[in-house]
């Protein structure tokens, strides 16, 4: 019996991606380890590229677009995650750069209701050869626009 996961609920910017909290992922307290919450944002985006052909297969000149760095991450934590299952992680860009580019994420219920974790990540497109910045593609940038929160 094959069981299809429920489409993530709508956000009005960004998108929910789904992700899986396993008891191995909480500290001897019981709680979501810290360090686990970055982790789980990066597979979120990780698996966002993905469906857009983004991904990096061991070959860091043909990652194209993948190839990047991070260059700041800051993370709060406004409530404990108390116990494995289906949360959420809402991702969205607050800036596209040439070269860089700023996103925002949610950890958050499967419903996107609740938050536990907010923060923001920096990253750089870098040129294999050199690991200097470099632009992104034009291709990466019509995705990213779909990702971009509208001004307040």
């Amino acid at each position: 019996m094959t069981v299809e996961a429920a489409p993530a609920p709508a956000v009005s910017y960004g998108r929910l991606v789904p992700v899986t909290v396993h008891f191995d992922d909480l500290d001897a307290l019981g709680l979501l380890h810290n360090a686990r919450y970055p982790l789980l944002v990066e597979r979120a985006w990780t698996e966002l590229w993905h469906a857009h052909g983004i991904r990096f297969d061991g070959d860091w000149v043909a990652a194209g677009d993948a190839c990047n760095a991070v260059r700041e991450l800051r993370i709060g934590y406004e409530a404990p995650v108390t116990r494995p299952g289906r949360y959420a992680v809402h991702l969205w860009l607050d800036r596209l750069g040439t070269t860089g580019l700023t996103y925002g994420f949610r950890f958050c219920s499967a419903d996107g209701a609740e938050t536990y974790a907010r923060g923001a990540r920096v990253l750089v497109r870098l040129d294999a050869a050199t690991l200097r910045p470099a632009p992104w593609s034009e291709g990466f940038r019509s995705v990213a626009r779909e990702l971009l929160r509208p001004a307040d």
